[in-house]
């Protein structure tokens, strides 16, 4: 398997990159990993990693227009590479617009795919499971039969990536009733009933998505990036609250005693860097976004998603999975 990472861009610059390709080839010795950036920055990877050199680096408040035009950034050449098809996925840190516009219009979405859309696998009360939401930023709006497009690929996600049987899916809303919602929801909500939709299971308000009883939750870009922003930034902020609150006196700090192998586990299941990124689904490649912020254990975990998206052969899953429907 050959994967190529985009070593530019991110808010800790190429030595988070490097150091997470190096301590993620140590666990795998089936992957190649071809990283392009400022070759001067990257001879820590010499002998373990094809460099391709590229000296633009895209800001990151570039759109899709500037970053085609930019023909000798990191980020451009990456996207190309899987392109070509020797490289089955690609990774980045970089500006996110950037990317995902990039990769959408290099690589082109799957046939019958009306928009892609950027889904982040998210922790749930139950230990070890994970809600898939989508979409989470890739789209400002979309129709509703973009939202009942969104349910089959966010099934195929669930299905092969975490061998779900039988995936329920959910439409994001403001009540459970039928009736509620944005009208596209609605709209996208009749389209669920009329076709039949195999796991449909109706709307779902945000205080429940976490809860572990959706394996899929279907919403427009905007809310769903609204949700995911808000949602990590509630867990920071908690975090922080009980981080203080057990070091207010004596008392406390050995309360904290009895109980940090849960307050940790709980740190660890919130904490969006075990994630890594989230994938652009419904493109012609394995395209995933890490965080602009991500250290290197975030990027490590980025590519990791890649490795396991790539493994699973989402990219002609979703493809046959659409020819079926």
């Amino acid at each position: 398997m050959k994967i190529v990472c985009d070593a530019m861009g991110g808010d800790n610059g190429s030595p988070a990159v490097v150091e997470a390709i190096q301590n993620f080839l140590k666990k795998h010795d089936d992957v190649e990993i071809a990283v392009v950036g400022k070759k001067e920055e990257l001879t820590a990877l010499e002998g373990k990693c094809e460099i391709i050199d590229a000296r633009d680096v895209v800001p990151m408040e570039a759109g899709a227009l500037e970053v085609i035009r930019m023909k000798d950034s990191s980020m451009y050449k990456a996207v190309n590479m899987v392109k070509g098809g020797e490289y089955s996925a690609v990774v980045s840190c970089g500006s996110t617009g950037g990317f995902l516009s990039t990769a959408t219009l290099l690589l082109k979405n799957i046939e019958g795919v009306k928009r892609s859309a950027l889904v982040v696998p998210f922790p749930t009360s139950i230990k070890g499971k994970k809600v898939v939401l989508l979409d989470v930023g890739a789209n400002n709006e979309n129709s509703p039969e973009e939202l009942l497009q969104f349910g089959t690929v966010g099934k195929l996600y669930s299905k092969y990536v975490f061998d779900v049987e039988k995936p329920n899916v959910y439409l994001m809303s403001n009540g459970a009733e039928e009736g509620k919602g944005a009208p596209e929801v609605k709209a996208a909500y009749k389209l669920y009933k009329e076709s039949n939709f195999e796991g449909f299971q109706g709307n779902i308000e945000a205080r429940y998505a976490l809860s572990g009883k959706a394996d899929v939750i279907v919403m427009d870009g905007y809310t769903g990036n609204v949700f995911l922003k808000g949602t990590e930034g509630v867990a920071k902020l908690m975090g922080g609250m009980i981080k203080s609150a057990f070091k207010k006196n004596l008392w406390a700090k050995l309360g904290y005693l009895h109980v940090r192998s849960g307050i940790k586990e709980m740190s660890e299941t919130m904490d969006y860097k075990s994630t890594g990124g989230a994938m652009l689904l419904g493109v012609n490649g394995v395209v995933v976004k890490a965080h602009g912020s991500s250290d290197a254990w975030c990027f490590e975990n980025a590519i990791r998603v890649a490795y396991q998206l790539a493994k699973a052969d989402i990219v002609n899953k979703i493809k046959e999975g659409l020819k079926s429907e």
